[in-house]
């Protein structure tokens, strides 16, 4: 299965009002790992950036002006993408936009490239309705780094897009349970074995109890939650 995560930048938020992609990043992903293939280029769109969009992303018009045009990338595109499950955060807003550019260039759409698009932000919201579901916020609660990001950059956010989809996805590719081995513990006819009788019984110190008190009192004020652990509760606040 071979899949390719993408993310753009763009000089504003409409490509029917004349805002152009300035920048694609996208990495690829080949039975859920990550191989050594990226495609990554800036593109000067021949035209100013919104200072919303610049805001955003940093990427300035005096920048972008020694880059290739879109029409001098696609090609490479093209051939990166084809076949893929193309994985996009808000595909609907990435999509406009490249097909957009594939309609400049008489091109049909860049969708059909695909063989399948997956969007990360309609299955986060089905995952966590009602929550917060932006990339960064993903990134947070499925504890992925993203301290390095101070500006949104297609490159980087595609590999950190990729880290959250296998987390996200990971309940469904998991199948280690078909990996353990039922016969340990069993005998040549299949019987589980009798347990030892001369097992000891080690009991926690006062002190290994009191520091293991401690560990879930800090770990449930860093989540701001009641612990489950308790029926009480322990106060996070």
């Amino acid at each position: 299965m071979r899949q390719v995560i993408l993310d753009t930048e763009t000089t504003g938020l409409n490509p029917a009002t004349g805002d152009r992609i300035i920048e694609i990043g996208c990495v690829e992903m080949v039975g859920r790992r990550l191989t050594d293939r990226t495609f990554h280029y800036y593109i000067n769109p021949e035209r100013d950036i919104d200072a919303g969009a610049f805001a955003v992303h940093g990427l300035s018009r005096e920048f972008l002006s020694d880059k290739p045009v879109f029409a001098n990338i696609v090609e490479e595109l093209i051939e990166f993408v084809d076949g893929a499950e193309v994985v996009i955060h808000n595909a609907a807003f990435d999509l406009g936009f490249l097909d957009n550019e594939f309609a400049l260039l008489k091109r049909p759409a860049f969708r059909g490239l695909a063989s399948k698009i997956t969007d990360t932000l309609l299955d986060a919201r089905q995952m966590f309705p009602g929550r917060r579901n932006s990339l960064d916020a993903l990134c947070e609660r499925f504890a992925i780094s993203n301290q390095h990001r101070t500006l949104h950059g297609a490159l980087l956010d595609a590999q950190l897009l990729a880290e959250v989809y296998v987390a996200m996805t990971r309940g469904q590719e998991d199948l280690s349970i078909d990996l353990i081995d039922y016969t340990v513990g069993t005998d040549a006819s299949g019987h589980m074995k009798a347990l030892p009788t001369n097992l000891k019984a080690i009991s926690a110190s006062e002190e290994d109890c009191q520091l293991h008190e401690k560990i879930l009192a800090e770990i449930a004020k860093a989540s701001k939650k009641d612990p489950v652990w308790s029926p009480v509760g322990v106060n996070a606040t």
